[in-house]
């Protein structure tokens, strides 16, 4: 039993109710929030920007608009929670419905990406794209959070939280998996072949959700007519977040987010520009993301399980992602490609441990607060902070890129700067910055736990509802 359980670690995730079987089927959705979230910014940023010449700035406002949505993922649940359906539902509306969306994202996608690229058509190919990427991101946001609330339901009180670590675990399998098949199939980029990779990921798209889908919410499963409603989502935020404390941790989240999330549109570019990697070979770069996260989500779950404390393990993310932008900034000078894959690596490791510290430690106070916020509100605030900081950086990313490049190629920097480099390395620089401010935020957190002599349960780590 000790072999099994070492050697398949998500095995004691079923249960009568909810075989394996069964609950990997129901992941499949993750794999395609995983595929989507590689086109969006593992494949499409490099593309628009190398390829089509397009502006990195406008590229990054693009890729940020799906992350607008994102802050209604605590109200999208809120909302699945009390929805009443005729059929008997309750998650499944919502699922299919971000199905829809995020296929009908994706199917129009190449197009207007084609027109944002021909130099008449730009207003349109302006339109076209932001609908795009509003459709797809508001789509998979709404699938994910209605499928993990689904999962949730499914799930025995005692095998939930394993359950949905193996749905995010799918999750970074899924990214992994994407970008090795997309990075294979653009090996030798060209128009025709892209409207052919992002239409097939939307077909593939329907397919995974329905097999996800089929069979899995029973019928009156709903809330009844009758039954009283809950309190209001606004007294229930307005209530998580008066407390100092609380208001403190979720500046600093807001602040790593923002650190990790302003070269989500740069990276690839960079590799391309600077480094002359394929289209291809820049977009396995997430796969090395997803494996990063993947390790970072381990080595989290591990040190909970201990009883470590996720304020210092979110520290320690600060710190990994500090040490992966300085092997992305030498990576240039060196032209090394295994410097960069490195970062990239670090880059989500880092990202892993300060997500799961961060909102490990917000669902916590969420569970120990007196005005009885629940762990999903905790999950909405997390989300919410962590998604409109990180769509502000990531435009706010591109943006600068583009002045400062543009700054260096009229000479307007000193000797040795006016290079190419010069805009991507000023966006990493900034994002140093930021990771050491987000570890000046946490510092006193930390100080007034040691003070008070609080320390962490040590209880086995699982989280119920982990987000994207």
């Amino acid at each position: 039993m000790q072999v099994a359980t070492a050697w398949l670690p998500f095995a004691d995730a079923a249960s009568a109710d909810l075989p394996l079987s069964r609950l990997l089927r129901l992941a499949l959705f993750q794999v395609s929030v995983g595929m989507a979230t590689v086109l969006l910014t593992g494949t499409l940023n490099r593309v628009m920007i190398v390829e089509l010449s397009i502006p990195a700035g406008l590229v990054a406002t693009i890729i940020a608009i799906p992350l607008l949505v994102a802050p209604l993922r605590a109200l999208i649940g809120h909302k699945s929670d009390q929805h009443r359906s005729l059929l008997g539902w309750r998650r499944v509306p919502y699922i299919w419905l971000g199905t829809m969306l995020q296929f009908g994202g994706l199917s129009i996608m190449p197009f207007a990406l084609l027109l944002l690229s021909d130099p008449a058509h730009t207003s349109m190919g302006v339109a076209a794209s932001a609908l795009a990427f509003l459709l797809t991101g508001a789509g998979l946001h709404t699938t994910q959070t209605a499928g993990l609330a689904l999962a949730t339901d499914l799930a025995p009180e005692d095998k939930r939280p394993r359950a949905v670590a193996l749905l995010y675990v799918m999750l970074l399998a899924g990214t992994m998996l994407s970008a090795l098949i997309i990075g294979t199939l653009l090996a030798e980029f060209t128009p025709t072949r892209l409207v052919q990779v992002i239409q097939g990921a939307a077909a593939v798209t329907l397919v995974l959700n329905i097999a996800a889908l089929w069979k899995q919410e029973p019928r009156g499963s709903s809330l009844a007519p009758s039954d009283p409603p809950g309190p209001s989502f606004a007294v229930l935020w307005r209530g998580f977040i008066a407390e100092e404390r609380t208001a403190r941790l979720l500046t600093a989240i807001g602040i790593g987010a923002a650190a990790f999330a302003m070269q989500d549109a740069l990276l690839e570019p960079y590799g391309g520009e600077i480094l002359n990697l394929s289209v291809g070979t820049t977009t396995t770069l997430t796969g090395a993301w997803a494996a990063g996260a993947l390790t970072g989500f381990c080595l989290a779950g591990r040190s909970l399980s201990h009883g470590g404390d996720p304020l210092r393990l979110a520290g320690t993310g600060l710190v990994a992602g500090i040490t992966a932008f300085l092997l992305v900034l030498f990576a240039a000078p060196f032209q090394s490609t295994l410097l960069l894959f490195a970062g990239a690596l670090a880059i989500g490791l880092g990202l892993g441990l300060f997500s799961v510290g961060t909102l490990t430690e917000t669902m916590s106070r969420a569970r120990g607060a007196e005005n009885g916020s629940s762990a999903g509100l905790a999950l909405g605030a997390w989300g919410a902070v962590q998604a409109s900081c990180a769509g502000f950086a990531i435009a706010l990313g591109g943006t600068l890129r583009d002045l400062i490049s543009h700054t260096a190629s009229a000479g307007g920097l000193s000797g040795a700067l006016n290079t190419p480099t010069a805009g991507y390395a000023s966006v990493y620089v900034i994002e140093i910055i930021l990771l050491l401010a987000a570890l000046v935020a946490l510092g006193p957190l930390v100080a007034r736990r040691r003070i008070g002599g609080t320390q962490p349960s040590g209880r086995p780590f699982g989280l119920r509802e982990f987000p994207t």
